[in-house]
């Protein structure tokens, strides 16, 4: 039962539920007016630090750039990279050539970097710094024949291509946190021959420089992206993207001019509405009170004015719960009044259309049962009495005995003192009689199984379910010298579930779906007949469905309830 709502309470609602709205178009808009204005700051603080960020990465590989191109264009470095000669004059231009122009630049740069530089030249004396496969500690520098790349992928795919001064990451530098900065040397005397390759390499973290603009430890993320490997990460700081998903996360993009990278920060929203959590509780503090107190007046107006409604819906319900002898008075001339009136007619029609509708309605249910009862195919009573007579004619006593008593156990089971619900062990003993009186004269030509489950047998069902199907395979289903009925009746989860099997000629579809659809009468015995009854009187989910194979047989199946309301008495009539 629902939980009752005086109509004065109901026109309350509209009120406060436009209160409600009021307050929260207020608050949502409070609250996205601050959201809106804490991200636009936090963005333009994170851009502030990307683009400081850009701008020292621009700087420091502009000067590293500047290196390379000063190497690149000193003719002495040149002539001492392809100098011959004995070991100590080699050994002496090393140290009057090469080496000052390499630490020179050293000493200027404010990070630790790795010069490398790749000779061609087997003369020069080779120099080694720290360990290579380590972090960079201090700047500086290494002379290494060109062996020591020739067998690595990054040299073979760069040395074949037209790509020149360009960063990669390349041997340790994605594992060490680096970035190299990698440049082909070339013979001044034609400016093709190559005599060497440059790599100079510097941590990422050095040239990112100050990261107090980026706070990662409140979950933001910065990242360098390579826009020329399809937006590979090349470098992270942060923990975006490793869980969940970078769906939660402020996307920022900051690209490096003069270079494939990109500057990309997540910014999480958690971080950017972090503020925000004491004014959302101030705005629903000032809703909630501002609510509180408008459904407290209109309570309070509503008790005021909803007595006489309340008197109104007490008689509503009795109505419901079927009491139409009440009536109910007001004084005055009011709205009130008028309603009272009107439900005191009503009442009274109600009643009379009770007595007048539903009364008859029941009675024409009854009387269209009784009209579907009665349509019983009287043609297996004429042609009973008609074989008696011959066998009478031909002095066969015993089986004209046989035949009267078949017959009248099978009439007093199909008149069941005139009831219409029996019980379907009754039922299927009355299609037994009969198939005994039609083996009579059909001798030994058909064979029957009955396979009927005890729990099923003492449940009431309508009479007349069985036989007209089980008569209707001698007229219509058999051919040949003999045929086999199987009847067979179990429990299902939806109710009951009786068959009737033959293996006589069968039926084409278009006779199977003329049979349900054709008048009573008109195609096989009583098919729709049983339908409409067993319809009728349990439902429409309901009823006779028929399988049929042209030339196999036929399967009819009858759908019935598991339990039904009717009582049965001793003798297995209705009560």
């Amino acid at each position: 039962m629902r939980k009752y709502m005086p109509f004065t309470y109901k026109m309350l609602v509209p009120y406060l539920l436009l209160v409600l709205i009021t307050d929260m178009i207020i608050g949502y808009i409070s609250y996205t007016m601050l959201i809106q204005s804490r991200t636009e700051m936090a963005e333009t603080n994170v851009r502030t630090g990307m683009e400081q960020a850009r701008n020292n990465i621009r700087y420091q590989m502009d000067e590293i750039q500047r290196m390379s191109d000063t190497l690149f264009s000193s003719l002495s470095f040149q002539r001492a990279l392809q100098a011959k000669g004995e070991p100590y004059q080699i050994y002496l231009v090393m140290l009057d050539e090469i080496v000052p122009q390499i630490t020179a630049p050293l000493k200027l740069f404010g990070n630790n970097i790795r010069l490398m530089l790749y000779t061609m030249n087997e003369d020069l004396n080779l120099v080694s710094g720290d360990d290579l496969e380590a972090p960079i500690k201090g700047s500086d520098y290494y002379i290494l024949p060109l062996e020591e790349i020739e067998n690595r992928e990054w040299y073979r795919k760069y040395k074949d291509s037209e790509l020149d001064n360009i960063w990669l990451q390349i041997d340790t530098d994605q594992r060490l946190g680096n970035i190299s900065h990698i440049r082909k040397l070339v013979s001044y005397s034609d400016y093709k021959t190559i005599i060497g390759y440059i790599r100079i390499t510097v941590s990422l973290d050095d040239l990112f420089g100050n990261f107090a603009t980026f706070p990662v430890e409140e979950g933001i993320t910065l990242r360098l992206n390579d826009n020329a490997s399809g937006g590979t990460v090349i470098y992270q700081r942060g923990e975006a993207g490793l869980g969940a998903g970078e769906a939660n996360y402020l996307i920022l993009h900051e690209p490096i001019p003069g270079a494939d990278f990109v500057i990309e920060t997540l910014v999480p929203h958690a971080y950017l509405t972090k503020d925000t959590a004491k004014l959302q509780k101030s705005i629903f503090a000032v809703c909630a009170l501002s609510f509180a107190g408008m459904s407290l007046i209109g309570s309070v107006v509503a008790r005021i004015s909803g007595r006489k409604m309340a008197r109104i819906v007490r008689l509503v319900r009795s109505f419901q719960e079927g009491n139409f002898q009440k009536r109910i008075a007001f004084s005055g001339n009011d709205e009130f009044v008028h309603i009272a009136e009107a439900f005191n007619v009503m009442a009274g029609n109600i009643q009379e259309l009770i007595n007048s509708v539903y009364v008859q309605g029941l009675q024409r249910k009854q009387a269209e049962l009784e009209a579907l009862q009665a349509q019983i195919n009287p043609h297996f009573l004429y042609n009973t009495l008609s074989t008696i007579s011959s066998l009478a004619n031909l002095g066969e006593t015993r089986k004209v005995t046989d035949m009267v008593q078949g017959l009248s156990r099978f009439y007093r089971l199909t008149l069941n003192q005139g009831k219409v619900f029996t019980l379907l062990e009754h039922e299927v003993m009355q299609v037994e009689t009969y198939l005994d009186i039609q083996r009579v004269k059909y001798a030994d030509g058909f064979k029957v199984y009955v396979d009927i489950a005890d729990d099923i047998k003492q449940v009431p069902v309508m009479k007349l379910i069985l036989q007209p199907f089980v008569e209707n395979i001698f007229k219509h289903a058999w051919f040949g010298e003999s045929i086999a009925i199987r009847i067979t009746g179990r429990r299902i989860a939806d109710g009951i579930e009786l068959k009737v099997i033959d293996n006589g000629i069968g039926m084409k579809p278009k006779i199977v779906k003329k049979l349900l659809s054709a008048p009573s009468l008109s195609g096989g015995y009583g098919v729709k007949n049983v339908d409409e009854r067993i319809k009728l009187r349990y439902g429409e989910e309901y009823g006779i469905s028929i399988f049929s194979i042209y030339g196999a047989g036929t399967t009819v199946r009858i759908l019935l309830p598991a339990e039904d309301p009717i009582l049965i008495d001793e003798s297995g009539g209705q009560v």
